[in-house]
């Protein structure tokens, strides 16, 4: 059948002043076009036709409700379905890109609303995020090297649904420093709370994705992990974090001393000493809380051998000291989790909240540099 010019024009304007308007001639043209499609699928493949199924696909900004052809032998699949996927899977990076960057499921659905005219619920936002879920996990199940020279451990507290109840759970993350004295994140991990046999677990996890080797491990004082080091990497070395240990000890005396007991405890603690050991930092630590616990006896616990492990720094060389003295670097990664997830209240499950940091701790591409003072560190070699 052919047309005259005029019959098409009048086709086409009858299209356009619908109730899709525009929309419904570019859903006319792409149905023509799969139509076309299968015709010639059928010629050359011997198939016949067998109906329509529906698709939802994103082009140019809009969401169509298209009928996709079929085959009986159902070996027949649009070509223009796979470029349009391709745009689809856009709408999917754009959701996740959004959700990740710190906005609700609300949010991003309506301004999914502006850019496609479709409005999505929370539940089907959720669901767009599958694909990102997937590809985080991967990420964060992925296999590891064999050695890691230093590697950061902390836990960050975040309010969390599970069930009928809210509360702050505990996520843990390892950052670890590779060989090449690049950094990259190889675990966070959730537990309702934080304890030495939960990291336990984390640590016989690294194990069975291929890490044998940790030289140092670097974290706060969680009593302990000193244990749970020996059990699983025998041959680290531990630093617990002097800035927590500072912090503990000023809290203990009254202000009007608390400007002499830091200014001595910093002398202590300077990284940049000379002709200076573990051992020997650790004896003049125990030298000034037995000064300072005729006033404060509640410093004496301080003496206890466990607080060596604050000083283990002093082992290494001058330049790398102020890198492996404090958990400052997994601290400010705990800051950038919390940027974007204090956008929101409550999370609605740990997995949202997995989600959300490992597509931080993924996207840190500060941690690709090499650091500079790390080149010439026996950590490396």
């Amino acid at each position: 059948m052919e047309f005259t010019h005029e019959q098409i024009s009048e086709i086409i304007s009858e299209i356009t002043n619908g109730e899709l308007g525009l929309q419904g001639l570019v859903k006319q043209g792409l149905e023509s076009l799969m139509l076309s499609e299968r015709d010639l699928h059928n010629e050359t493949r011997g198939d016949v036709s067998n109906g329509f199924r529906g698709r939802r696909v994103c082009h140019g900004g809009k969401v169509f409700e298209l009928r996709v052809p079929r085959s009986r032998n159902n070996h027949f699949y649009p070509m223009l379905l796979g470029v349009l996927k391709d745009q689809e899977e856009e709408a999917q990076k754009l959701v996740s890109s959004l959700y990740c960057s710190g906005l609700t499921t609300e949010q991003v659905g309506k301004i999914y609303e502006q850019f496609y005219g479709k409005h999505y619920s929370k539940s089907q936002v959720s669901r767009l995020l599958n694909t990102a879920r997937e590809d985080v996990n991967a990420w964060l199940g992925r296999e590891l090297d064999h050695r890691y020279p230093i590697i950061y451990i902390d836990a960050t507290y975040v309010l969390t649904r599970r069930d009928d109840s809210v509360s702050n759970e505990a996520y843990y993350t390892v950052l670890g420093v590779k060989e090449d004295r690049t950094r990259e994140v190889l675990a966070v991990v959730n537990f309702p709370t934080e304890s030495a046999t939960n990291w336990k677990d984390v640590f016989e996890d690294l194990k069975e994705r291929g890490v044998a080797v940790i030289d140092l491990l670097v974290c706060d004082g969680l009593p302990g992990i000193e244990n749970v080091l020996a059990d699983t990497f025998p041959k680290a070395d531990l630093q617990l974090c002097t800035v927590h240990l500072k912090r503990n000890i000023a809290g203990k005396v009254k202000p009007r001393d608390k400007k002499q007991v830091m200014e001595e405890l910093k002398q202590i603690c300077a990284p940049d000493q000379w002709e200076i050991s573990p051992e020997k930092a650790f004896e003049k630590f125990k030298e000034f809380i037995t000064r300072w616990q005729k006033s404060y006896p509640v410093l004496k616990r301080y003496c206890h051998d466990r607080y060596r492990f604050y000083f283990t720094y002093f082992k290494y060389e001058r330049e790398i000291r102020g890198m492996i003295y404090t958990t400052n670097w997994i601290e400010r990664l705990n800051r950038d989790y919390k940027r974007v997830i204090n956008m929101r209240g409550a999370m609605p499950n740990p997995q949202a909240v997995i989600l959300l940091m490992g597509t931080v701790a993924q996207n840190a591409d500060i941690y690709k540099y090499p650091i500079y003072n790390f080149l010439e560190s026996r950590l490396f070699y």
